[in-house]
């Protein structure tokens, strides 16, 4: 089994879905058009609950900072475009960091996405299923894109690989525990030849687990 973890390319180069923060359009980022969206998340949580979101699924340093600014900027008006909130991102950030490469806005639009479509909900759980699928001798590959995603995965093939956790100085395991499943990689990348005919792969991380005999 393959789990590819990307978001579609066609959903984000369509401006109109509010992925992106390139273009101005309704702040959606729902993938399935319906349910709570950013637009929702922004004009009605708290900035703590924003900044829990933002330094969660962003790991952005300047979460309270933005959080703060998006709360501030509300009060005004409701936040309704990808822009407008891309902007207050950027006037809320440290100089340093507007002038950093890439833009202040790209991991506070990646936790929002996150947060709208429970994505890492959906990943634990779909990990799980698909490992209980497997016959003996399968192997389930995942190929993600970002650290969060990254973490959840090697952390779940590790458990998976897990034997005995009886302490060291235990003359004989007491505890049962057999591994259930092997590495058959630890991880790989793209190619020289990848990056260059999709450069969107660059943070592109494949890992697989093997299930042993049961």
């Amino acid at each position: 089994m393959l789990l590819d973890i990307g978001v579609s390319s066609y959903q984000l180069d369509t401006a109109e879905r509010g992925f992106s923060y390139h273009a101005d359009a309704p702040l959606d980022m729902r993938m399935s058009q319906s349910g709570t969206s950013a637009a929702d998340l922004v004009n009605t949580l708290s900035w703590q609950e924003l900044a829990e979101i933002i330094s969660r699924y962003g790991e952005d340093k300047s979460a309270v900072r933005i959080a703060k600014g998006i709360v501030k900027a509300r009060e005004e008006k409701p936040i309704e475009t990808t822009l407008e909130l891309a902007e207050i991102i950027r006037e809320s950030v440290p100089a340093a960091v507007r002038r950093a490469e890439g833009h202040p806005a790209r991991r506070t639009f990646q936790a929002l996405r996150i947060a709208v479509n429970g994505e890492l909900d959906m990943l634990s759980t779909g990990l799980d299923v698909m490992f209980g699928l497997l016959n003996p001798s399968g192997r389930l590959a995942a190929i993600t894109f970002h650290s969060l995603e990254d973490r959840m995965v090697k952390q779940r093939f590790a458990s998976w690989c897990e034997g005995c956790v009886c302490p060291p100085d235990f003359p004989v395991c007491v505890c049962g525990r057999k591994p259930r499943a092997r590495l058959p990689f630890k991880v790989k990348g793209p190619s020289a030849k990848e990056l260059e005919e999709n450069p969107r792969s660059r943070s592109a991380k494949l890992r697989a687990v093997e299930k042993v005999g049961e």
